[in-house]
């Protein structure tokens, strides 16, 4: 830290004199009204009735200017954040125009649109009376113009800056989307907001040239304090350096108050570590006591699923009520994919026909197909507590509020942190929140319940906590589950079924013994921890590896060539020091790349061809006198080589 703070300080000099000159260049026409202001007859000044009267009218133009920017500069802004579509780029320099465009062209364009004999102008006299230059809401709409991009530019920021998960996680719960627009986006953007409001409305306060040129210097109907110092900058100085003085004054009291929040607004709200599963806290109850499920908790009913998505991700699923799936595969596989397609949040990418019971929800909106869906971080809202969390779903569906927060603390009991109830996510542990996710997940009654990696942050020990929990309570659930995990020991011990994924395609979709047993691809085989080659058979005990290499097993190999799996457990796999001799049907050379400890054994990955893992005890390694680097001798019986037919 020390360092840092000699490095910040020495500041060269080419760039701290250029700063230095920049700051004493913006300081000193401040300091000029400072220094000549009339102080002493500054009360007089300021409460005389032509300043009092401009005050007035400047506090209700933007004001006004203020509300006609957040009716219309809100809807914009989260259009600009959330939606692509055509000519999105254009829209956004429209939106910028005003701040660069001379305030004078500005009103120019506002008397062309809006004037008597610009393109609106007359519509508006003919239909409804209304004459806009030269009058009070003429001043309205030319502080507006020009302060609205203030405020949009802001807010979009800050929804830019907010991840999509927050929203997608309240529609799956069943918030339609105003209600997740006003419950959960524009409380999480609110410093965003009222940045982009206070901004917007003390640009309204000093708009001048706009004004002037469209609305007029009329005395208690346009006459506003900017345009009051203009006046009086020509008869008396010293009054338009006093009424300068109270405009100054104003603008730096709105940018003292936004301090630190208009240059952040556009971060996530809950922080870059919020909402990430840590350890969990010492003496933090490991599992929840299991309660039948019963009236208070999720569809009662048996729920199979049937679904068959296409696209960007192909996968058929049928599995009875009850049943849990794990999806696995390896990065960018598609298996979040999978699970937005099944809620039905990537229409383009993905097809989905999914039936839930005997109901099809193919084109049911997401909020309303009861899917509750848990991301990897929970994306539990940080503005709510850990109740009014779990209550959310129940609320979004209807249920009156004491009844959602009676069967909120239940589930929160249930899954042992009822304790915690009235905390919000930043003060839980990662244990806490993974239990509060899934407290709100199951509270909303979902058909379906879908999984993203629910344990992948956590430590071994909480994981091992958090898995019990999640056994004991999947067990009562009347639905189906779907879990994404790159856990084997998870995926193993938790589903009923495996569904492999791999570049968007299934590969295997069976029982975890089956897919032990069998895999059907190099990759499932080395999730499970076992070497797996593919190569084709040839006829007789010989498989042709894809590298060149031959793999002899006990079993004949079918008669026709064909596509296979040779797979091999790393603890049937020998490594020697010099050519072995005896038994082992197959016999290679290769170096030790990495030896790494797992468990009370070591896994030894050895290049050659083909490459392979063993594993062995420290003794044997100690023995052998591994190290990276090292040659040795690689032997396989051919009675412990298994062939898949692919």
């Amino acid at each position: 830290m020390t360092g840092a703070r000699t490095r910040r300080g020495r500041t060269p000099l080419a760039l701290g004199l250029p700063a230095a000159l920049a700051v004493a260049f913006l300081l000193l026409p401040l300091a000029g009204i400072l220094a000549r202001t009339p102080w002493g007859t500054l009360p007089s000044r300021l409460g005389s009735h032509e300043v009092t009267e401009a005050l007035g009218l400047s506090l209700l133009v933007s004001g006004w200017a203020l509300l006609l920017s957040l009716v219309l500069g809100v809807p914009l802004a989260w259009l600009l954040a959330r939606v692509d579509f055509p000519g999105k780029a254009a829209v956004r320099c429209l939106v910028m125009l005003p701040m660069v465009l001379p305030p004078t062209v500005a009103g120019v364009a506002l008397l062309q649109g809006f004037g008597r004999r610009g393109i609106l102008g007359p519509w508006l006299e003919a239909w409804f009376g209304v004459t806009l230059p030269f009058s009070t809401a003429g001043a309205v709409l030319a502080s507006a113009f020009v302060s609205m991009p203030f405020l949009v530019i802001s807010l979009e920021g800050a929804l830019a800056g907010l991840h999509p998960r927050y929203e997608e996680t309240a529609t799956s719960l069943g918030a339609a989307p105003l209600r997740v627009f006003r419950t959960i986006t524009l409380p999480m953007v609110g410093p965003g907001l009222i940045a982009g409001a206070a901004l917007c409305w003390a640009r309204a306060l000093g708009e001048f040239g706009a004004t002037i040129t469209f609305a007029g210097n009329l005395p208690g109907t346009t006459q506003t304090l900017p345009l009051q110092v203009y006046l009086l900058l020509q008869e008396d100085p010293e009054g338009a350096t006093a009424v300068s003085l109270l405009l100054l004054a104003i603008a730096t009291t709105v940018l003292l108050a936004l301090r630190g929040r208009w240059l952040t607004a556009g971060r996530d709200e809950a922080g870059p570590g919020a909402g990430l599963p840590e350890p969990t806290a010492p003496g933090e109850p490991a599992v929840a006591a299991a309660v039948p499920a019963g009236p208070s908790g999720p569809a009662s009913e048996p729920l199979p699923l049937r679904a068959t998505v296409t696209g960007a991700t192909a996968a058929d699923l049928d599995a009875p009520a009850g049943t849990t799936i794990a999806v696995v595969g390896p990065n960018g596989a598609g298996k979040t994919t999978l699970l937005r397609a099944l809620l039905g949040l990537t229409p383009r990418a993905t097809a989905a026909t999914l039936t839930l019971g005997d109901t099809d929800v193919s084109d049911v909106p997401a909020h309303r197909r009861r899917i509750a869906w848990v991301p990897q971080d929970g994306a539990l809202f940080p503005h709510l507590t850990a109740l009014a969390n779990t209550a959310y779903g129940l609320r979004a569906q209807g249920v009156p509020k004491d009844e959602a927060r009676r069967e909120a603390r239940r589930w929160l009991d249930r899954l042992g942190v009822g304790q915690f109830a009235h905390r919000k996510p930043g003060r839980l542990s990662g244990g806490q929140a993974q239990r509060v996710a899934l407290a709100r997940a199951l509270a909303a009654r979902p058909r379906l319940l879908l999984l993203d990696e629910p344990l992948a942050a956590l430590d071994q020990s909480t994981r091992a906590h958090v898995r019990h929990t999640l056994r004991t309570h999947l067990a009562d659930f009347p639905g189906v589950c779907l879990i994404v995990t790159h856990d084997p020991v998870e995926a193993v011990s938790l589903a009923d079924r495996i569904l492999v994924l791999e570049d968007g395609r299934t590969v295997q979709y069976a029982s975890p013994a089956e897919l032990t047993r069998h895999p059907r691809s190099p990759w499932v085989a080395r999730m499970l921890g076992r070497n797996a080659w593919p190569g084709r058979t040839t006829g007789g005990r010989t498989l042709l590896l894809d590298g060149g290499a031959g793999l002899v097993v006990a079993d004949p190999l079918p008669g026709e060539a064909g596509a296979g799996l040779a797979v091999v457990g790393p603890e049937a796999v020998s490594l020697h020091t010099t050519r072995p001799t005896g038994s082992p049907r197959n016999v290679w050379r290769g170096t030790v790349r990495e030896i790494t400890a797992q468990g009370g054994r070591l896994r030894v990955l050895v290049d050659g061809e083909p490459e392979v893992v063993a594993e062995i005890t420290p003794s044997a390694a100690a023995d052998l006198s591994l190290a990276e680097g090292v040659p040795v001798w690689v032997s396989v019986k051919a009675t412990e080589v298994t062939f898949v037919a692919l």
